[in-house]
């Protein structure tokens, strides 16, 4: 197995103002390619320390890949000193300083002179292009070693990655997979009710399961290894066949799917709108759902109705209900989401109202206390849900479990009136 080791560049990383994003996603694509990620370094704009990770990376790897530190400032150093640990001169490459001018011509900007740094290039290296920045890449290999340098944004670091560099791994590497992965997503059971219900299947010779909470969630990674990659995947399906078979209605998707995304297709399919009123999310359901390109097909829009005179005057919520139960009540969650669905006219309607904290709770109806609303042809359901955590927290697992409701239903057959 090539050892690979992984090197982040940015002082805005040292600093902890900036998450590094971008070394776990590396681990977890050069790991999928059959490589071992032996280290990881994580340096600032320093001349000296990005040398030391590149030397020592070289000792310890086959492979480096780093990101960060290819742009035109000052600050920017990797590919320098990666070509000065290398042994390697770079020179201005010229359909590179082409390629940048059209970048800014295009934009209608004049191109800062600083920016012909992002065209010095070995002559023996190959440019990796950047289709959605000014930043290329490079790979070179020398003396039996190889080096990979990457943009650092996450979105032109990872475009690069996945279009550019992997297809020169498998080439360079000869690599044949022979490790087949699945992960199965799942929402309502926790960490340990999951572990319980999966039982003997946790603990098997020929695939590993591994799980990860997160975000309410429960990832179920599977993965299965054998002589060639059809007998890995043969393997992983059968696996996954059982872990599906245990989990059953609480599987939403699988590898990058994501739960907003799933009732997206769902309601799509099945040609449906869809509104939402919400309270104590503030807006986090509508934003999560309109985050999706193309939402307009099936969302119609929200009411973000967080006092109880919104909830009123623009849901049609009775005085008498929220004087007598109260904002955070069955009674009110239902009156929010069929006010909605008989104003807008849409085909389901999702509520959320609750207590997010960290004040505000009561003996009766303590912080995490959240009733989810669901209107639809069949009628209107309620849901109550305890959460703890802190606010954020409580918000985004009322959002999660007001799309899973709405999932179930849909995934039962959802249909117009």
């Amino acid at each position: 197995m090539q050892r690979v080791c992984i090197i982040s560049t940015g002082t805005e990383l040292m600093l902890g103002s900036t998450v590094d994003s971008n070394a776990n996603f590396l681990s977890r694509c050069l790991t999928d390619l059959g490589f071992k990620v032996v280290t990881r370094y994580t340096v600032g704009d320093s001349e000296e320390y990005i040398r030391e990770a590149f030397t020592q990376g070289l000792r310890q790897a086959d492979l480096i890949v780093s990101s960060g530190g290819l742009g035109p400032t000052l600050d920017d150093l990797t590919k320098q000193t990666a070509c000065q640990v290398l042994g390697v001169q770079p020179v201005l490459n010229n359909e590179e300083v082409q390629r940048l001018r059209d970048f800014f011509r295009r934009r209608n900007r004049e191109m800062p002179e600083a920016n012909l740094k992002q065209a010095m290039f070995p002559p023996e290296a190959l440019i990796l292009p950047n289709r959605v920045g000014t930043a290329p890449g490079m790979y070179i290999a020398r003396q039996g070693k190889a080096v990979a340098l990457l943009p650092g944004p996450p979105r032109e670091m990872e475009h690069m990655y996945r279009s550019a560099l992997e297809p020169v791994l498998k080439k360079e590497f000869s690599i044949e997979p022979k490790v087949a992965r699945q992960t199965i997503k799942v929402l309502g059971p926790g960490e340990s009710q999951v572990e319980a219900l999966l039982g003997s299947l946790m603990e098997q010779p020929d695939y590993s399961i591994a799980l990860l909470a997160k975000d309410g969630e429960v990832h179920v990674k599977v993965s299965a290894e054998a002589k060639d990659l059809e007998q890995a995947e043969a393997i992983r399906d059968r696996a996954v066949s059982l872990v599906e078979a245990k989990l059953v209605s609480h599987v939403f998707g699988y590898d990058d799917d994501t739960l907003e995304g799933r009732v997206a297709v769902l309601l799509e399919e099945q040609g449906l709108k869809l509104a939402v009123a919400e309270s104590c999310t503030g807006g986090l359901l509508s934003k999560v759902l309109t985050d999706i390109p193309g939402s307009s097909l099936y969302f119609w829009g929200s009411v973000c109705s967080y006092s109880n005179e919104a909830k009123e005057m623009l849901l049609d919520v009775n005085p008498d209900t929220l004087n007598r139960f109260g904002a955070v009540s069955p009674e009110t969650a239902a009156e929010m989401a069929t006010g909605l669905r008989s104003r807008s006219g849409v085909d389901y309607t999702l509520s959320i109202t609750g207590i997010a904290g960290p004040g505000g709770g009561s003996a009766e109806k303590p912080v995490g206390l959240v009733f989810l609303g669901l209107a639809g042809p069949e009628g209107c359901s309620v849901k109550e849900l305890r959460f703890v955590g802190h606010r954020e927290a409580i918000r985004i697992l009322a959002v999660k479990s007001a799309l899973d409701l709405l999932r179930r239903q849909l995934t039962r057959g959802g249909s117009k009136a």
